[in-house]
């Protein structure tokens, strides 16, 4: 299963801002550690805040922070929450047009393997991911 940018930076926000916690981050700083467009960031930010994920404070001194601790945060959960709606292929949507959907035996093993993707990632925490805080700060550093 491929990621789409949308989930892999996603996960980059969450993991900047385990390493970088307590602190708050702006995104436009988050945006320039990875070379990633600020506008693009902010969208991707602001669903992590709907999402629970991610809090976020306006004005002097604001920022985003982790909205509950790294260990509490499961990367299959994040990502489940972030795919919600978008299946991984057509036919597992309300909407398909498969010609052969009623007697094809792939959607059931496509089903399977989907569910063990984030069955795996259900067993990691974003403080796993981000355990090397130091080398993560190093390599983010602006």
């Amino acid at each position: 299963m491929q990621l789409d940018k949308f989930s892999d930076y996603a996960l980059r926000i969450l993991i900047a801002l385990a390493a970088h916690a307590p602190a708050k981050l702006a995104a436009s700083s988050i945006a320039q550690m990875y070379g990633i467009s600020d506008n693009h960031l902010s969208k991707i930010a602001t669903q992590l805040v709907k999402s629970g994920f991610v809090r976020s404070e306006r004005g002097r001194g604001g920022g985003l922070t982790l909205a509950q601790p790294a260990s509490d945060i499961s990367v299959g959960g994040v990502l489940r929450i972030l795919k919600k709606g978008q299946p991984v292929v057509e036919c597992f949507s309300a909407n398909t047009s498969c010609a052969i959907l009623p007697a094809c035996g792939l959607r059931a093993p496509l089903l399977d393997a989907q569910e063990a993707f984030f069955a795996v990632l259900d067993g990691y925490s974003l403080a796993d991911v981000a355990r090397s805080k130091s080398a993560l700060k190093d390599l983010l550093a602006i």
